[in-house]
């Protein structure tokens, strides 16, 4: 089976044959990495570049351990410390790179839709790793893959997505992901960080009580709130929104049922997780690091496959 596009721009253009076909590649993938030899030929003669214009420590750190896994020729920019710092487009920088003869590109944008602008203009296959509040696909299969691995299935599973949703790509990609494989969906948190249109546009449930949320779920996904995306202050303070969205040990065991715990990371702890949730027995959070690698490796090679 071969994947239905040529790039990963957004898990909204992925059929739910794609997403399984990603799914079951990693868990193959999952078995390589458990080996004593970590390593497969499988992409030796593909040459992949790193593009990343924003700040990143573990989509970065994951994508390049997976490229090394598949025996890839893996290249690291950085916009900081590139021509870009300089005035260089982004056009003219993705063309200097492909000129070294690059297969594949694997992009960080602050931009929305910046992947997708380079897609139409560049022969390279290109995968999104985050592209401002618009997606983020790769999280997403790997949230899907940690809570598919945890609970057996993602149709009829309850998952509340809790936070700043608003500037969230995660959010974004994990909506569209989990209702295409029959989840349902809740978001919850502050008004202010919930879009208005939000239920009508995706068809998910809205939540404002953080305690309602939670008992509705299965699985718990929260976000980081992103001040670094924020014009303006839209809560009163950290600690205000600690008091009223927070998960605490104390809240999980008043509700009288187990749920799962996750994060994309990184975490602000004492803010939206305190430590013993973070780190607790209901939490599979280094579980999602652990399979984004195996997630990855299995994106980078259906993407690199595909014209083969």
């Amino acid at each position: 089976m071969k994947l239905s596009t040529k790039h990963l721009l957004g898990i909204k253009h992925l059929t739910t044959e794609d997403i399984q076909l990603i799914l079951s590649t990693a868990t193959q993938f999952k078995e390589v990495l458990q080996r004593p030899v970590k390593k497969v030929p499988s992409l030796r003669d593909i040459t992949i570049v790193n593009l990343f214009y924003e700040n990143s420590t573990r989509t970065r750190m994951s994508f390049e351990l997976a490229e090394r896994r598949l025996s890839a020729d893996v290249l690291n920019f950085a916009a900081s410390s590139s021509s870009a710092a300089k005035g260089e487009t982004l056009l003219d920088t993705v063309n200097n790179i492909l000129s070294m003869k690059v297969d594949l590109v694997v992009m960080r944008h602050s931009a929305s839709g910046a992947p997708h602008f380079l897609a139409k203009h560049i022969p390279a296959a290109i995968v999104n790793a985050g592209d401002g509040i618009n997606e983020h696909p790769t999280q997403a299969l790997l949230d899907a893959f940690s809570m598919q691995e945890k609970l057996g299935q993602l149709a009829g599973l309850k998952v509340a997505i809790i936070g700043d949703i608003m500037h969230s790509r995660v959010a974004m990609s994990n909506m569209y992901l989990l209702q295409k494989m029959g989840a349902e969906v809740m978001v919850a948190g502050p008004p202010t960080l919930i879009p208005k249109y939000i239920s009508e546009a995706f068809g998910v449930k809205v939540e404002y009580n953080l305690k309602k949320a939670l008992q509705w779920c299965d699985v718990a996904n929260v976000l980081r709130i992103q001040l670094e995306r924020q014009n303006q202050p839209l809560f009163s303070s950290l600690r205000e929104y600690s008091l009223a969205y927070g998960i605490n040990r104390r809240l999980l065991d008043s509700l009288g049922k187990e749920i799962v715990i996750m994060h994309p990371g990184p975490i602000n702890r004492g803010v939206e997780l305190d430590s013993d949730v973070a780190d607790g027995s209901s939490s599979i959070i280094l579980n999602q690091v652990e399979n984004g690698v195996a997630v990855r490796m299995a994106v980078l090679y259906l993407i690199a496959n595909r014209e083969n």
